[in-house]
């Protein structure tokens, strides 16, 4: 199957950075005000971790859903006796991952095209999309301990190769659940995160990665310092590069992964974001083993500067699973 495709404009100075983290710091404050007052803020429910979906609404609740949270795909029929005894596993399984992945229901009967473009011979059939790319994962009944390893495996590649963490859930939507666990600290790290953003200003990029680490070190999941640190880095790389001579050797050398990511850096600092995102992938395509990794990875960081839900980050990453797979 081919699905159908669904772009930080300007320079990314410092003025752009402290832009950014105020921004993503309003929303982190929104969302937990919102968690505080019995809302879930960017939150989703138990319930809606596993959908019904058919034909009309399979691009926007399969493919483009896919670039935030694997989604696996269970196509069925009420006739089916073996999907009866799979269908309730995977129901079960959806909620207690926690968001990791998102089970999108599919009654082949009423939906005969996405059967025929699946290649559906047989149900039940268990397929997953990642970052707009179908992948098959397995078809008949199967044991609960292969379907956990299974999931377990695309959970791991969704994370590490697209940085698909999945989605928060908000458990205080389920009767006598536990207190929502992602509401972010009210204020404990504002000094360092103030120390980090005025080490930025004055052109302390190493100041303002250690700010930032210190952060993560007691609150691995803070947004804001995971954003700046990814922008202060980019920014210490880039500090005194010669950039005639970066860009003279990615062109003479299309092939050399260490040429490629510090004219992708380049690319992204002057603001030309879809630039460096080809840049990579393209590099990602020609070659292998510990260099095309390290493309992967810088790929990674990169997404992470401009912004998971940047339309550019979102075809970039479908542009990414069409090179790895």
């Amino acid at each position: 199957m081919q699905p159908r495709n669904m772009s930080m404009s300007g320079v990314v100075d410092l003025a752009a950075v402290k832009a950014a983290q105020e921004a993503k710091a309003k929303a982190e404050q929104a969302r937990a005000e919102a968690a505080r007052q019995g809302g879930g803020g960017g939150a989703v429910s138990p319930a809606s971790l596993v959908i019904d979906v058919d034909e009309a609404g399979f691009e926007r609740d399969v493919l483009q859903r896919s670039t935030e949270v694997p989604v696996v795909i269970d196509f069925w029929a009420e006739w089916c006796e073996p999907c009866k005894q799979l269908s309730p596993v995977l129901e079960r399984l959806a909620v207690e991952y926690g968001g990791r992945f998102v089970l999108a229901k599919i009654d082949v009967d009423a939906n005969q095209m996405l059967m025929q473009q699946f290649g559906i011979q047989g149900i039940p059939a268990v397929f997953a999309v990642v970052a707009g790319q179908a992948l098959p994962l397995f078809q008949g009944a199967a044991a609960e301990a292969q379907i956990r390893g299974t999931l377990d495996q695309l959970v791991q590649v969704a994370e590490e190769r697209f940085g698909l963490t999945g989605l928060v859930v908000d458990q205080d939507a389920e009767p006598g659940a536990a207190p929502e666990e992602h509401e972010m600290p009210a204020g404990p790290y504002d000094a360092l995160l103030e120390a980090a953003v005025q080490a930025l200003d004055a052109g302390d990029f190493g100041g303002a990665v250690q700010a930032y680490q210190n952060v993560l070190s007691d609150d691995p999941g803070n947004t804001e310092a995971k954003l700046g640190l990814a922008q202060a880095e980019l920014l210490r790389r880039v500090q005194g590069a010669d950039a005639l001579k970066v860009r003279e050797e990615a062109a003479a050398n299309p092939k050399d992964a260490r040429a490629q990511i510090a004219a992708a850096d380049l690319d992204l600092v002057g603001g030309h974001v879809e630039d460096a995102f080809g840049r990579l992938i393209d590099t990602v395509q020609r070659t292998a083993g510990d260099d095309r990794d390290a493309v992967r990875v810088r790929l990674l960081e990169l997404f992470e500067v401009v912004g998971a839900d940047d339309p550019r980050v979102i075809a970039a990453r479908r542009a990414l699973a069409r090179a790895l797979f």
